[in-house]
């Protein structure tokens, strides 16, 4: 297991060195110019050609990319809006969308494996026709809309929830709900659809010839092998809200790394974009990692060596 995660680490550097390529290329070829947006409409040519000079932006294309692998690795990457480390300004950011992300996955999970263990059980019956409408609906609603009724009807209408920010939890719970919907559909469908190929198992059937409960032969020992499949998607899931969390964050005014990438962009603050497209690709790695030593603990006849 330890010669696995050292060579993934590893793998780690080419994928981060291709993100951070893809990104600066991507940044450079959009128009604007952050020179121009920081000195304002009505700055001189000579100002504008000043801050060119400080920040390098009028240096060759690959001295600009080496300047920004240098900065972003040694921590000393500067910002062009805000003047400061960019690493100092992304951090608290990434913090506040690791919780919406968690928050919104556990809420997938819990519904999704529930829905999903339910409508296999309880197949072709009202509740498995349920289950497969509200999954489909989670699937199908788009975040932005979502979280938009959600706050008409909790914020507006209701006024038992705060319709944006960040400060109690409260403030969690709607943008929460927006974002883990999606999720929650996708993984009940793939919780059903993995419960029924493993309640056709021979051991299953052997299990409850025995005389063992319902519950135990569900909970025991086929909800835990239909879940390593579950387990993939809800990885991926996490991975993607991690990434996908800007329309939700913009909705709601939460103060993640997604509003701060779209406030970046507008900006034209290339090193805090690129920056961010790249912590965020590290942070997809990791939790692909976690996930493939999950498969281990959730079937002991897997292992893994190193080649």
């Amino acid at each position: 297991m330890g010669r696995f995660v050292a060579q993934r680490l590893l793998m780690l550097v080419p994928v981060l060195l291709g993100v951070s390529l893809v990104a600066f290329c991507i940044i450079q070829l959009s128009p604007g110019d952050p020179a121009q947006v920081m000195a304002g409409m009505e700055a001189s040519e000579a100002d504008i050609e000043m801050i060119r000079e400080k920040f390098g932006l009028n240096e060759p294309l690959p001295v600009q990319y080496w300047a920004f692998l240098k900065g972003l690795f040694s921590g000393n990457l500067v910002s062009l809006r805000y003047e400061a480390p960019v690493m100092e300004i992304v951090l608290p950011h990434l913090k506040n969308t690791l919780i919406l992300a968690s928050m919104s996955i556990v809420l997938a999970v819990l519904l999704g494996v529930a829905t999903g263990v339910c409508s296999a059980v309880m197949r072709k019956t009202w509740v498995d026709y349920l289950a497969t409408v509200l999954a489909l609906f989670g699937v199908s609603m788009p975040v932005f809309w979502w979280g938009l009724l959600l706050m008409l009807l909790f914020s507006v209408k209701l006024a038992w929830l705060p319709s944006g920010g960040m400060g109690t939890f409260a403030h969690l719970i709607l943008p929460s709900v927006a974002l883990g919907t999606s999720s929650a559909g996708i993984i009940a469908r793939m919780t059903r659809s993995s419960m029924l190929d493993v309640l056709k198992q021979d051991y299953i059937t052997t299990a409850t010839a025995k005389g063992l409960v319902r519950s135990v032969v569900v909970g025991r020992h086929a909800l835990r092998n239909a879940l390593i499949p579950t387990v993939t998607v809800i990885g991926l899931q996490f991975g993607q809200l991690l990434a996908g969390a800007v329309l939700t964050e913009t909705v709601f005014s939460w103060p993640g790394v997604g509003r701060l990438l779209v406030t970046s962009i507008l900006s034209r603050d290339f090193p805090m974009v690129q920056a961010t497209l790249v912590i965020v690709a590290a942070l997809f790695v990791f939790v692909n990692l976690a996930v493939d030593m999950l498969y281990a603990v959730l079937d002991p006849r897997i292992r893994y060596h190193g080649r």
